[in-house]
């Protein structure tokens, strides 16, 4: 009899601890699942010594590496990752866009993908992130995450940059705010923000604007979003693209005569963005090689050098005349990449205005 009730008791508790562990699976949330795609840059750098911030050697660690390095990863999401390609983003191609953003849309298109994160050089890292965010077809989030220092630096920014960029790409609030970048706890949109100190970890801002967030403790805050049209939202599909048209940037200075816009032609530029000075001004002596370039085809979008500012259309130069486009407040990269794609799909430089409102 004691034996049996013993017996009763013994199954009575392991029902009670089996119902309580399921009480807790039930309970506890579900991780996300996040893919993270490796491209090189500083994030995956490594120096001669603890104290080299400079002269270090990009791209040289790989992402199972970069993934190993940050443990407390798992604690937040389900993650995995994958080696695009592994270069210092300097180098960059318009090739490497193209596979990098077939990748993405493929992994986004998955039921089981519920974010990507992107480590990328910061160089570039601004431009492969516009361009993402005018191609990515999921509203689902997509964050481009880099580092100002290698990972052999004492002070490395990247592990941090990294750990959060994945609980951003896993936040559901963070979803339908176009492709984001996430680096020093700020949250920037990826259209906006641009480089602008060479060697600070504080280097991406979004002049005017303003960032879209930050990182208080683990949770991202957002405070804004970008009112611009993007991801699913635009017309631009790279899934049979093999190439991007050639466009080339010309940037304006002091005495400057025309000679880039003529080589741009020379070498076969479908489109030019003029960096000019002030509000996007075309010197004199330059008129004769842009009127050239017009009669050859090439659109031409005027921008400025000056790293931020709205391009006021017919303000500096008579853009209806001309047949001129108004970067509205892209930067020179920025510009350069709407045109390459807009001239995937006309050459009408008033269907390309538009999209240059638009985008």
């Amino acid at each position: 009899m004691k034996k049996r009730i013993l017996s009763i008791f013994v199954t009575l508790c392991l029902l009670v601890v089996c119902l309580q562990v399921v009480a807790f699976a039930a309970e506890a949330p579900e991780k996300p699942n996040v893919v993270i795609l490796a491209t090189g840059g500083t994030i995956a750098g490594a120096g001669v010594s603890s104290t080299a911030t400079v002269g270090y050697t990009a791209a040289v660690t790989a992402v199972d590496k970069l993934i190993s390095n940050v443990p407390e990863l798992t604690k937040v999401a389900n993650v995995r990752g994958e080696q695009v390609f592994q270069i210092a983003s300097e180098s960059i191609t318009m090739e490497n866009w193209l596979t990098l953003a077939k990748r993405v849309n493929q992994l986004l298109a998955q039921d089981n993908v519920d974010g990507i994160v992107i480590t990328h050089g910061t160089d570039t890292l601004e431009e492969t992130a516009y361009f993402l965010d005018l191609v990515v077809k999921s509203e689902k989030p997509v964050v481009l995450v880099g580092s100002m220092r290698p990972g052999t630096a004492m002070s490395a920014d990247g592990p941090l940059n990294l750990y959060r960029a994945v609980i951003l790409a896993g936040t559901k609030e963070a979803a339908g705010k176009g492709v984001m970048v996430m680096l020093n706890d700020t949250i920037h949109s990826g259209r906006e923000v641009t480089k602008t100190i060479t060697d600070r970890v504080d280097t991406f801002q979004a002049p005017i604007v303003g960032a879209l967030g930050v990182f208080t403790g683990d949770k991202p805050v957002f405070y804004r979003q970008s009112l611009r049209k993007n991801t699913v939202a635009t017309e631009f599909d790279v899934t049979n693209l093999t190439s991007l048209p050639r466009v080339d940037i010309v940037y304006h200075y002091a005495g400057n005569a025309g000679t880039m816009i003529d080589a741009a032609v020379n070498a076969g530029a479908k489109g030019i963005v003029h960096a000019g000075t002030g509000n996007g001004s075309i010197g004199k002596a330059e008129y004769p090689a842009v009127e050239n370039a017009l009669k050859n085809g090439v659109v031409i979008v005027r921008s400025a050098r000056v790293g931020s500012g709205i391009i006021a259309r017919n303000g500096e130069a008579n853009d209806d005349k001309f047949g001129f486009i108004a970067s509205d407040n892209l930067n020179p990269q920025k510009a350069r990449i709407l045109l390459m794609l807009a001239l995937t799909k006309t050459t009408d430089v008033h269907e390309i205005q538009q999209m240059f409102w638009k985008y």
